[in-house]
């Protein structure tokens, strides 16, 4: 054999054994792909599936603040309906002690001032507050119900409220009844 025939022979030999190392380096390369891409692809389920629990969480977390917020506002005004049932009970019983208190006998008048303070205060107790408005100030229908209107006794009460017919009441900061007024023209 001359030179030339061994180094064809070795040319023909070297590359198919590079050729074999080529593969061997591009199967592991294409292995390690595989395997970073199925690393990648866990990394993302796992943040995904992370932030699908967080948000669950949160979700959660706002719905047990508004439903204890709900039955916090629900215990407030539970008694809204038996004390507005009550109001009229009240008013009764505010023009009957008008009418007591022009007697002369002082045994009544006390006895009757007694249930009186012994009823509002029960009232109270529950929450019910009266709702301040007097003659004088400036009518406001956020907070009042005008049932009519005169021509003012004064110029200074234009505008204003004349006279208080019927009182108002709140329940913590919900007013359940408005006051029924007179304003001046």
């Amino acid at each position: 054999m001359n030179t030339d025939d061994l180094k064809d022979q070795l040319e023909e030999q070297n590359p198919v054994e590079t050729n074999t190392e080529d593969q061997n380096i591009t199967q592991e390369t294409e292995n390690q792909e595989t395997e970073l891409t199925t690393e990648e692809r866990l990394s993302v389920d796992l943040a995904k599936e992370r932030d699908k629990f967080l948000r669950l969480f949160a979700e959660f977390e706002n719905y047990k603040k508004r439903t204890s917020k709900e039955r916090i506002d629900l215990f407030k005004t539970a008694n809204q309906e038996v004390l507005l049932a009550m109001l009229p009970v009240l008013d009764d019983f505010e023009r009957a002690w008008t009418q007591v208190s022009k007697s002369e006998d002082e045994n009544l008048k006390l006895g009757v001032q007694l249930i009186h303070d012994k009823f509002k205060s029960t009232l109270e107790s529950k929450g019910l507050e009266q709702v301040k408005i007097a003659a004088g100030d400036a009518f406001d229908a956020d907070f009042a119900e005008a049932i009519t209107q005169i021509p003012a006794p004064s110029d200074d009460l234009k505008g204003k409220i004349v006279d208080v017919i019927e009182k108002g009441y709140k329940l913590g900061d919900k007013i359940i009844r408005f006051p029924k007024v007179v304003i001046g023209q």
